[in-house]
């Protein structure tokens, strides 16, 4: 995917949309500074281009009864395209594995699953992981505490990239507000 190219407004409709995805049009347009109907207009341009890949809720994994995060690496016995390919496709379809990816490195790929208890996850990793065709490793780490969880991406910091300051983009204040 190409960058994406973004003026001021794109970027401050993506920060609203980021902290309340839920936000009308209205209550955006107002916030942003430019009237319903061009609003409207730029955020369906921003998915159609694919910047906005869609629209979810945070969902409180405990609320649900997965009282674990435990992220784990796995090491496969071949890293030929097709293996690699393979591998993720198979986790694609583990309702327990929230993210997946490939690294560089001792391990080829990390995973973020969720369980309900360490009785479940083992049953997950035996079942479905350590047994899986080409796994020659998997390690795990199970999560203590979360000291962070933010989603999206930062879009202020986006604009004070190298060369931003010669063309006066402050750099953000990391002061909490």
């Amino acid at each position: 995917m190409t960058r994406a190219k973004l003026d001021p407004i794109d970027r401050h409709i993506l920060q609203e949309l980021q902290t309340d995805g839920r936000i009308t049009n209205v209550d955006l347009s107002t916030k942003v500074g430019i009237s319903a109907p061009p609003c409207l207009r730029r955020v369906r341009a921003l998915e159609e281009q694919g910047v906005i890949r869609g629209y979810h809720a945070d969902i409180d994994p405990k609320a649900l009864g997965y009282e674990l995060t435990i992220f784990a690496m796995v090491g496969l016995s071949s890293q030929a395209e097709a293996d690699l390919r393979a591998f993720e496709d198979r986790v694609k379809h583990l309702p327990q594995v929230l993210e997946c990816h490939m690294l560089q490195g001792e391990v080829d790929f990390i995973l973020k699953c969720v369980a309900h208890d360490f009785a479940d996850f083992q049953d997950f990793l035996t079942r479905e992981l350590t047994s899986a065709p080409n796994v020659s490793s998997v390690k795990t780490a199970p999560v203590i505490r979360q000291g962070k969880d933010q989603p999206g991406v930062p879009i202020a910091l986006d604009e004070a990239r190298p060369g931003a300051k010669k063309a006066g983009i402050p750099w953000p204040s990391s002061k909490v507000r």
